[in-house]
């Protein structure tokens, strides 16, 4: 798994570049003195553009998965019930990455098998296993992305005309996938907040003609909702649709 996670993490970084440029990294030694060279120059500067991206990493990695999905999901799910603290962030986040890695699984099999196992064995090149590595990542996004919102930023970066989707350019792509995962997490949270409202609004309309305005109705509430959550499994239900969401 961290092999995964680390495998994961290089090929992220390497798809926000555009896919024709061409990535050499440079090796790093440690000591100090003048550049005399160009070439010398040049190779520092490369250390300080990849010590910079490696600081944006987590993001990337979270940006480009079914991360973003998963954890609005259960964020949305946890403020229907009515706790806000229950279940703590730290649940909400740990429970969304390990179903975000079962979610990445077979894409970053076939990074392993088709670009990093080739590449240790000296079978590719580093170029090759770049692009075989970008490749699932992009198949992937390509199938959580909705074509409203990939021609959104077609039409902004001013291409006239794809022959084909996979000629998109991936810097393009990657903000499209973003935008169609945040509204496809919060179209399912409006669905699993429907019931839990249902609940709050009987709840409140049985206190108001009782009489109990100063009673607060979310307190009430609350036990009502805990109890339906629990009779539906409604943990289970959240996690079998997520999941079943990304591998139809």
């Amino acid at each position: 798994m961290r092999r995964k996670l680390f495998l994961l993490l290089g090929v992220l970084l390497l798809a926000t570049a555009p896919a024709y440029c061409a990535i050499n990294f440079p090796t790093v030694n440690l000591g100090f003195g003048g550049a005399n060279t160009p070439q010398e120059f040049t190779q520092g500067v490369q250390v300080l553009i990849l010590l910079t991206i490696l600081t944006l990493a987590p993001s990337i990695v979270i940006m480009t998965t079914a991360f973003v999905r998963i954890v609005i999901v259960l964020t949305l799910t946890r403020q229907a019930i009515g706790t806000p603290s229950l279940p703590p962030n730290q649940v909400i986040i740990g429970l969304s990455l390990i179903l975000t890695f079962f979610v990445m699984s077979p894409t970053l099999t076939k990074i392993n098998d088709t670009a990093y196992q080739p590449y240790l064995k000296n079978q590719i090149t580093q170029q090759a296993a770049i692009d075989n590595s970008i490749k699932p990542i992009r198949e992937f996004m390509f199938k959580q992305t909705q074509e409203k919102e990939l021609a959104l930023f077609v039409k902004m970066a001013k291409i006239n005309r794809l022959e084909k989707k996979e000629d998109t350019p991936t810097y393009i792509l990657i903000p499209a996938f973003i935008l169609s995962e945040l509204k496809t997490a919060f179209k399912i949270g409006f669905v699993i907040f429907l019931p839990f409202l249902v609940i709050d609004i009987v709840v409140a309309s049985i206190l108001v003609s009782m009489g109990m305005l100063f009673l607060p109705p979310a307190t009430i509430a609350m036990p009502f909702k805990l109890i339906m959550f629990v009779m539906v499994d409604g943990w289970f239900l959240i996690t079998k649709s997520l999941v079943e969401g990304f591998v139809m």
